[in-house]
């Protein structure tokens, strides 16, 4: 699992279609994938910010007999 630190008095600026890191990417296991747009998400929106402003609702539709 990843590391959760973040150090936010570092900038850069990348290219994000530089054909290393697409290389890169490609040759991580889905789960690395994964792993890591959450630890992205997580640091660009915080742990609870998206889940605790969504709500999930549950509609029963019945079919017709024909």
């Amino acid at each position: 699992m990843i590391e959760e630190k973040i150090q936010r008095n570092v900038f850069e600026v990348a290219n994000l279609h530089d054909p290393d890191d697409l290389g890169y990417w490609r040759g991580r296991s889905y789960i690395e994938r994964i792993e890591t747009m959450e630890f992205m998400r997580k640091a660009m929106f915080g742990h609870d910010r998206v889940s605790a402003r969504l709500q999930r609702v549950l509609t029963i539709a019945e079919l017709k007999q024909n």
